[in-house]
């Protein structure tokens, strides 16, 4: 069992508690709400024009608002800024976002209320070496960031100013790299050799965030973090919540909600920025909605039926749970999705376009789109028709006739007291209350059986959790199937709520399918629509936990003072011409802040490094510099295709 101090209860939903830090009047931490915040896009020194964008976030709902100051120049017009936000009526709080100028964090200080400084640029210089250090080189090295870093503190004292200690995945230095490798632990290190200087000189006014594009790698950096500060008897500062460069849409909302959804549900989180690759007042509402889950969630959840109040995984490296292999369910087997169709009357070929399979009456035959269910279930009829493209039909056992055509799902009564039985594949589904000690124990040496698990709890995710502690307690490695079902929540909320409850669970090596039921509807057209929504969101949640890559994934940053062409513009002209790439990770980054360090998880890179110039990558590797806006998206399907991974879109190829 693994000590959890990063997670007050895993069983019940208790916030993490943490000092109180002032920033402008408006309280963080301590037993404040969680606050929403976003970031302005707008050329920081258009005055006028960052005025307009912050009154706009903040009618969103953004309690702070951050500003890039990527020189002294922008740092000074900060005030500006302030004093027009002022004369509008506005005295929301701004953030200066600093990376490598600290002079310009200095000057900011001094004029609003917070700084944000990322430890990975802020004292070093990103050149991508390696470099042994013995123990006295590298405490040289923390001495002179020590001198680099001591006066923006003192500023910081006397001002009264706050401060973000910011680490990105994608901007760790060399230094940090070396010592630690590209590693959660590495992200908290760069983190803490900071915070250790503001602890020596009673500074703590503080926010920590541990960003990262790859929800896995967030999620167990802030948890490690928490863990690393409860050991080292540091001061339980507040926590800035994030996934960067989430991407637009859909996407960038379901990848923005496994990883802030999780570390919410653990307690985690004292503010949330969502970072999508669009207009910033887009993202507070997201933010607020992840965030407004939890009110009450306490008082509304009931109590979880376990004795297990420890992990017996460890929660800070993804470990997929260990399973035996039953059909294609478990062991080396991607997680697999099925598809509800237990309410749709009349079920006809069509139909199950909603899900992937499109039939072809021309030639007779059925084609399958990157999102086709791998089973289908439709509850008390099976498929009046043969099931295509090799999904598997699944029927309720009452009904089942012992068919190879035919899957059984029984509940754990029904299986008990069954004679009849599938040969290779049985669900049996259940609860944290029907899936008893006896049954867990039971079931052990059975090789056909796979577990479909569900809560109807307010604290669900934690509920599902602790089943699977019961199943690694108890040794059994049957693989599992984790089921969801909302009703009464809006088409976005679903999208929330079902990222956090089975990202959630994913992103731990938990769960070796998904079934996501629609929302329901009143007639065969919306019900037909909901299930292409809820399929569609079941693989883009698994492709956010990064357990099961179907389509193309876009690591596209939001856009800020310092990006260099139209984000949102470009990445939607990149999507459309490659979003057929499936598997295939592609970095679009305004800036060069957190563009390589961030695309070391990306396959190919989209830069900007100057005014119209953009810089293309291959992974970490630059292939080509300053190549012409109007031609580098070629360019970069030229890189693709020298690579052997390009293929015409299936239309072009008719």
């Amino acid at each position: 069992m693994h000590k959890h101090w990063y997670c007050n209860n895993i069983n019940a939903y208790n916030r993490r508690q943490t000092v109180e830090v002032n920033i402008g009047g408006i309280p963080m931490g301590g037993n404040n709400p969680i606050r929403v915040q976003s970031m302005t896009t707008v050329d920081t020194m258009d005055t006028e024009g960052s005025i307009e964008e912050v009154i706009r976030m903040v009618d969103s709902g953004c309690e702070y608002v951050r500003i890039t100051a990527p020189s002294i120049k922008e740092a000074q017009n900060l005030k500006a800024i302030k004093d027009g936000l002022k004369e509008r009526g506005y005295d929301v709080p701004l953030v200066a976002d600093i990376h490598f100028t600290p002079n310009a964090a200095e000057v900011a200080a001094k004029l609003i209320e917070k700084v944000r400084i990322n430890p990975g640029n802020y004292a070093d210089k990103k050149k991508f070496d390696f470099i042994e250090y013995d123990d006295e080189a590298y405490n040289a090295e923390l001495e002179r960031i020590r001198e680099k870093f001591v006066p923006l503190i003192e500023i910081c004292k006397e001002y009264g100013t706050a401060m973000r200690i910011g680490t990105n995945h994608g901007s760790l230095s060399d230094r940090i790299l070396s010592r630690y490798g590209d590693t959660p632990l590495g992200m908290v290190e760069s983190a803490l050799e900071f915070l250790r200087i503001c602890d020596d000189l009673d500074y703590h006014n503080i926010v920590l965030s541990m960003k990262a594009s790859n929800t896995q790698v967030m999620v167990q950096a802030y948890r490690l973090l928490v863990q690393k500060m409860e050991e080292e008897g540091l001061k339980p500062y507040p926590l800035h919540l994030g996934v960067t460069e989430a991407g637009d849409g859909e996407d960038g909302r379901v990848k923005s909600a496994v990883g802030i959804g999780t570390l919410l549900e653990d307690g985690l989180g004292d503010t949330v920025r969502v970072s999508l690759t669009e207009a910033p007042e887009a993202e507070a509402p997201v933010a607020a909605a992840l965030i407004n889950r939890y009110n009450q969630r306490a008082e509304k959840a009931t109590t979880i039926a376990t004795s297990i109040d420890s992990s017996p995984k460890n929660p800070f490296k993804y470990e997929r749970r260990k399973t035996i292999e039953v059909d294609t369910f478990g062991d080396h087997n991607v997680p697999r999705v099925i598809a509800d169709f237990s309410q749709v009357e009349d079920i006809q070929m069509a139909d199950l376009k909603s899900i992937g399979h499109h039939y072809l009456p021309a030639s007779d035959k059925w084609g399958m789109s990157d999102h086709g269910a791998d089973f289908i279930y439709t509850g008390q009829s099976p498929l009046p028709f043969m099931s295509p493209n090799g999904m598997k039909n699944i029927v309720d056992a009452d009904i089942w006739e012992n068919d190879s055509n035919t899957i059984p799902l029984f509940h754990v009564e029904s299986f008990s007291n069954s004679n009849k039985k599938h040969p290779t594949l049985n669900f049996i589904q259940g609860d944290i209350h029907s899936f008893s000690d006896e049954f867990i124990s039971s079931i052990k040496d059975h090789s056909s059986i796979v577990l479909w698990i569900r809560s109807s709890n307010e604290h669900a995710m934690p509920e599902l959790r602790s089943l699977f502690f019961k199943l690694y307690q108890a040794g059994i490695q049957t693989p599992v199937i984790i089921e969801r079902d909302y009703q009464d929540v809006s088409a976005d909320e679903l999208q929330l709520y079902s990222s956090t409850d089975i990202g959630g669970l994913l992103i731990d090596g938990l769960g070796d399918g998904v079934f996501l039921k629609p929302l329901r509807a009143s007639n065969k057209k919306d019900l037909i629509d909901h299930l292409t929504t809820s399929n569609r969101l079941a693989f883009g949640i698994l492709q956010a936990a990064r357990t099961r890559m179907t389509k193309t994934e876009y690591i596209s940053c939001p856009s800020c003072g310092r990006t260099l062409f139209d984000l949102q513009e470009t990445t939607a002209m990149i999507r459309k011409r490659t979003d057929h790439l499936k598997g295939l990770k592609i970095g679009i980054m305004g800036c060069i802040v957190n563009g390589p360090g961030e695309m070391a998880d990306a396959d190919y890179g989209y830069v900007g490094s100057g005014k119209g110039k953009i810089t293309l990558y291959r992974g970490q590797e630059v292939v080509k510099r300053s190549v012409p806006s109007e031609k580098a998206v070629d360019e970069l399907i030229q890189i693709i295709d020298g690579d052997g991974n390009w293929f015409e879109p299936e239309s072009s190829q008719l």
